[in-house]
């Protein structure tokens, strides 16, 4: 290989090496700075759960109703064995799935929700808001909103509960009817 031929391999190498951030930039048209307050933002959101979450609601679901059928259906004895593997089917199929997903949901993000960010914020507004979601006061907050709204359901249940217990009864019994009724057990069949 002539010199000329090695030094431009080198050069195209070299290129490619110390290039490959403004290729990226260019690609998806946001500058390196930019796209890492981006993902700064991104790490805070925990939008990765999303797909685990629409994952897990309907795993949970039917193992909700699956407890239904074991406690109406199955034999005492067998019920805690039964619902044990029920509980051990659904655990083994979300620690299978949860990584691709959790995968996919990355990609999701990085492809859909990182190019609107970058669109719709200034590099200003992101910086800004990276450190609003990165502030431990924020994270004390959060911290204290489960205790929040516990404490306002506890209140909201002492204050109401006297009224509404009664009237939930006489729905749960209207309901009843209604069941039996449909399924021919009512009024003496």
């Amino acid at each position: 290989m002539s010199m000329s031929r090695s030094m431009s391999v080198i050069a195209v190498a070299l290129g490619l090496v110390f290039g490959g951030g403004a290729c990226a930039q260019a690609a998806s048209g946001v500058p390196a700075e930019k796209q890492a307050v981006v993902n700064r933002v991104l790490a805070k959101m925990a939008l990765e759960n999303v797909g685990l979450q629409m994952l897990q609601a309907p795993v949970a679901e039917m193992v909700r109703q699956s407890r239904v059928v074991v406690t109406s259906r199955v034999p005492a004895e067998k019920q805690e064995a039964t619902m044990k593997d029920v509980t051990a089917e659904a655990t083994a199929f979300l620690e299978k799935e949860a990584p691709p997903l959790r995968a996919s949901t990355q990609t999701v993000v990085q492809s859909s929700v990182a190019p609107l960010l970058a669109q719709k914020f200034s590099l200003e507004e992101l910086k800004q808001l990276a450190d609003i979601l990165e502030s431990p006061v924020l994270a004390k907050f959060e911290g204290l909103v489960p205790e929040m709204k516990k404490t306002v359901g506890d209140n909201v249940a002492k204050a109401n509960g006297p009224q509404i217990q009664p009237k939930m009864t006489e729905l749960q019994n209207r309901v009843g009817l209604r069941l039996r009724a449909a399924v021919g057990q009512a009024g003496g069949q």
